[in-house]
């Protein structure tokens, strides 16, 4: 049995059996004898029929937006995933045309050579609970556009977003065995991939699990797709818009409980701006009101489960016991749990932990640096490699520092905003693969040449 325990008020939300290893390995079977059905109704059916789906789940986004708030606490007043869940959709749709289309070589009197892209089989999705709906789409759109089936492994602490991506995806009439969601436990997940039962996995979540992944499909030869920590930096250069930079690295920081998977969690300054982006900040960050996600007045709800805020406060407390000063008072409404104070963070060095694990909630360390180089040694000290966010005037500059980061993505005057015609991507611990773009509808699939002579 898995448990969502409402981050809200500590209850039981939702529990759901998982399935048994023979109900796991029989579904599986159904996913795989549908697939080369499903790949051969037209592209143009499959586009349909799952931009349906998805209309389907925007339709009920009333009842979705506090569901999520029940699951992950995230407040209402930001009304759920679903415009950025249906650009990605929509995004995908539109490009898988030119995407999948052949490469055609040759056609001519003595030979046809081509190059056509074919789906992997069945596609695993193991979707996180921190963006559980547009996490999901990334590959679930793509996947069965592509002609994959897809079985869908939601996070625990979502289970009714697979649900109801499972009902909207049925109601727009495809079939169960073509995109099913499954309650399963890691052992059942892990002798599943073990038996080569996917074509392709995709992983959104930490590192652990990301190296379970790996370890359960060593020498099955299956591909997989690994998108686990961050630890984000911004760079705020000497010619930055201060106002700008800290209105949109704080919230890049703070939004979701700093539950994100490219929030900003490290913000390096140029120290001629160091003091007054500081005060900007805190201005910011004391005008949050941390509450019940239910309450239209909350802006930062709790985080998604009593130990995640249990890291953050830990991370926290050995910084400020090395020297690091928190600016933030603690909030009435922190109650030690789930409920957490937004915090920032200076006079903080590298060698905390607060500077070096990912936080993964809503506490953010700033440090002054003098010069681009300081910076981007700086933005590089991290075993982890997700997006990083420079803000300067200057487009040519911003690309040589871009050029320097290791780093999947780099934003210029932005930050936390996946860009679905941009492949995302990661390196070092933060994974390996890429979603979306056109080069996500290549990693849902292989290349398959065709060398034909002609009589």
């Amino acid at each position: 049995m898995i448990r969502c325990i409402s981050p809200i008020d500590g209850s039981v939300y939702a529990e759901r059996p998982v399935l048994s290893a023979e109900d796991a390995h029989s579904a599986v079977a159904r996913l795989q004898a549908a697939q080369k059905g499903w790949a051969a109704r037209p592209l143009a059916e499959r586009i349909a029929l799952v931009l349906e789906g998805v209309a389907n789940v925007g339709a009920m986004n009333d009842e979705i937006v506090p569901e999520l708030a029940h699951q992950m606490g995230r407040p209402i007043r930001y009304g759920g995933e679903f415009g950025g869940f249906n650009e990605r959709a929509q995004y995908m749709a539109e490009i898988a045309q030119g995407a999948l289309a052949d490469i055609e070589i040759e056609d001519s009197d003595r030979f046809r050579r081509v190059i056509k892209r074919v789906p992997h089989g069945v596609v695993l999705v193991v979707a996180p609970w921190n963006y559980p709906y547009m996490t999901a789409i990334n590959t679930v759109a793509p996947a069965l556009i592509a002609g994959n089936t897809v079985m869908l492994k939601h996070a625990s602490q979502t289970p009714v977003v697979g649900e109801r991506m499972a009902q909207a995806f049925h109601a727009a009439g495809i079939p169960e065995d073509v995109f099913a969601n499954v309650c399963l436990d890691h052992q059942t997940t892990s002798a599943l991939i073990a038996a080569k039962s996917f074509g392709f996995v995709n992983f959104t979540g930490s590192v652990g699990g990301g190296q379970a992944i790996e370890k359960a499909a060593a020498g099955t030869f299956t591909g997989v797709g690994l998108e686990l920590g961050g630890k984000d930096p911004g760079y705020v250069c000497d010619d930055a818009d201060l106002d700008a930079a800290a209105d949109t690295l704080i919230d890049g920081a703070m939004y979701n409980s700093g539950q994100c998977c490219c929030g900003i969690e490290r913000i390096y300054v140029a120290e001629q701006h160091f003091d007054a982006f500081v005060e900007k900040a805190v201005a910011i960050v004391e005008g949050y009101r941390l509450g019940n996600p239910l309450d239209p007045e909350t802006t930062i709800g709790p985080m998604a489960h009593k130990r995640f805020a249990d890291e953050v406060r830990a991370q926290t407390a050995e910084a400020i016991a090395a020297g690091a000063k928190a600016h933030i008072a603690t909030f009435d409404t922190d109650d030690g749990g789930a409920y957490l104070t937004p915090q920032i963070l200076t006079n903080v060095t590298h060698d905390m932990r607060v500077m070096r694990d990912e936080s993964f909630g809503p506490v953010v360390c700033v440090m002054p640096v003098k010069d681009d180089a300081e910076a981007i040694a700086l933005m590089n000290d991290s075993s982890f490699g997700l997006t990083a966010s420079v803000w300067t005037k200057d487009t040519a500059r911003a690309e040589a520092i871009a050029d320097q980061i290791d780093t999947g993505t780099v934003f210029m005057n932005r930050a936390d905003y996946l860009d679905p015609a941009l492949c995302w991507t990661g390196c070092k611990d933060t994974g390996r693969g890429g979603g979306l773009s056109i080069i996500g509808y290549h990693n849902l699939t292989r290349p398959k040449s065709y060398h034909l002579k002609k009589a």
